[in-house]
């Protein structure tokens, strides 16, 4: 899973195709934010993978028994990390309305082995269209060992982090089972969480930054507009009691609620456009583009212009 092919657009837009409403994916840049996301359904960290270092090895003394109340699958799909790092969120948090398709799939598969499960995710037609679709150049291909097609190409993997009745869990497709961080609650799970987080980083070496963080969130959208529901009856009092200063600080917060729907609305729009350009094969484009030049003979002073440019632009660099 290269680093640059999963952000919280193409999360989102997953979500969406799994016909799931009510949610979003955000970027988390600082751990300090957290609380501004709340409600926050789940966490995906991305980091570098390193053969053996699946949650249960780095977590010998956890609690890797299978809880009735955990979905856990084992994940048997050679890069479908991210896609099974949303449905072990999604799957394990009943105040997400999951809608027909995803619901039926849950309750089908709830019984079954963590590699059942895992070989029922591969098999539905739902997650594997799904997965396809948003997977240009990767096959959705069965890997029992989980090790990549290529020794030279840094691999990244993603795992989950879900409140569950009461207990943390981090669950790694990977791994041996559901790995239970101990006990926690709506209210205290991302302070828990939080120093689990640092301690993955902390095991790289300083020269490794590349990690990301991603929050499945309520829809912002929807948040906005409940408050903007309940300052419009705050409105309606403090302009019965002639509030000025109280009126003045609802309105201002009003706005700046509408502006924050009006992000939301440009920023799905620009989602939808970089997943198209994502899933579109250019290679025909790039192809014909070069025979084109070549028949032209234009191609080979094309290459000198750019070998020169790149060799400018790396001795300005080397100034700065």
């Amino acid at each position: 899973m290269v680093l640059d092919r999963i952000g919280s657009s193409v999360f989102t837009e997953l979500i969406r195709a799994f016909n799931v409403h009510g949610t979003q994916v955000e970027e988390v840049w600082s751990l300090d934010t957290l609380e501004d996301l709340k409600p926050i359904y789940g966490l995906i960290f991305l980091f570098k993978w390193q053969g053996g270092n699946d949650s249960s090895r780095l977590h010998p003394d956890a609690d890797l028994s299978i809880d009735e109340n955990v979905y856990f699958a084992k994940q048997v799909i050679h890069n479908a990390c991210a896609t099974q790092a949303i449905l072990s969120i999604l799957l394990n948090c009943p105040m997400i309305n999951l809608g027909t398709d995803l619901e039926s799939f849950k309750d089908f598969t709830k019984e079954f082995d963590p590699d059942n499960k895992g070989l029922a995710m591969s098999n539905s037609e739902l997650i594997r269209g799904v997965h396809n679709s948003f997977a240009r150049s990767d096959p959705f291909m069965m890997d029992s060992s989980g090790s990549s097609s290529s020794e030279k190409e840094d691999i990244f993997h993603f795992i989950s982090y879900v409140p569950i009745q009461g207990a943390l869990y981090e669950l790694d497709g990977l791994s041996a089972g559901p790995v239970n961080l101990g006990p926690c609650t709506e209210d205290n799970w991302l302070e828990k969480v939080r120093p689990v987080i640092e301690e993955r980083m902390a095991r790289y070496t300083s020269s490794e930054i590349r990690f990301n963080l991603l929050a499945l969130i309520k829809n912002r959208d929807e948040v906005y507009r409940t408050r903007i529901q309940e300052i419009e009856g705050r409105l309606h009092h403090a302009n019965d009691t002639n509030n000025s200063l109280e009126l003045m600080q609802l309105r201002d917060e009003r706005e700046d609620l509408l502006r924050q729907i009006e992000f939301e609305r440009i920023k799905f729009k620009r989602y939808e456009r970089e997943n198209s350009l994502r899933k579109h094969n250019f290679i025909p484009f790039i192809y014909n583009m070069i025979r084109i030049l070549a028949e032209r003979g234009e191609l080979q002073a094309r290459i000198e212009y750019a070998r020169k440019e790149t060799t400018k632009r790396i001795r300005e660099r080397r100034r700065e």
